[in-house]
């Protein structure tokens, strides 16, 4: 949302067609969002380092340590301090270039982990689906666990939606016969 005229933001990917200036903006995203969170580890008198990429379309930004475990409060019961963190992380960002921010912050590999995870439980849910030909429904999901799910069901050939409310949302994996539509 633009604060100052009160309407929403436009997406930053989607007003930048040029490929080298669109690398250029989500290198200036993980530059911004590696200071604040720099800042953010000095204050808080922790140890960690920052490594910058651009994956998906994205700025990918990890704080990393040599002992994973010394984040694990950044972190925080499956994963809600670390999203609190991507949420200000992205807030510095757009303070900054006045543009609403899609960046992934990972803390101590984390989401790495948790997408390797993921991507089992949607494997398991696809042969459940392809044995029984009946839908299965996940447990409740945050918004990236979701689209991580979404996209193993899609890679394997069937279709998936989500349903219901936060926080409470959840993915259910259909037969590819299915006419659902992938939403979130």
């Amino acid at each position: 949302m633009n604060a100052s005229t009160g309407t929403a933001a436009p997406d930053p990917a989607a007003t930048v067609a040029d490929p080298e200036d669109r690398t250029k903006r989500l290198e200036e995203e993980g530059e911004i969002a590696a200071d604040y969170l720099e800042e953010f580890l000095d204050i808080a008198d922790l140890d960690g380092d920052i490594d910058l990429d651009i994956k998906h379309d994205r700025a990918a930004v990890e704080v990393v340590a040599d002992d994973p475990s010394s984040l694990s409060h950044l972190i925080g019961r499956e994963g809600e301090v670390l999203d609190a963190m991507q949420e200000l992380t992205r807030l510095a960002v757009q303070t900054r270039t006045g543009d609403r921010s899609r960046l992934m912050l990972d803390i101590g590999g984390y989401r790495a982990a948790r997408r390797v995870e993921l991507t089992r439980i949607a494997e398991k849910a696809v042969e459940q689906v392809q044995a029984s030909g009946e839908e299965v429904e996940l447990e409740p999901l945050n918004a990236f666990e979701r689209k991580v799910v979404h996209d193993a069901v899609a890679a394997a050939g069937l279709v998936s939606d989500s349903r219901g409310v936060e926080p409470e949302r959840y993915v259910v994996v259909q037969p590819a016969e299915t006419s659902a539509v992938v939403t979130d």
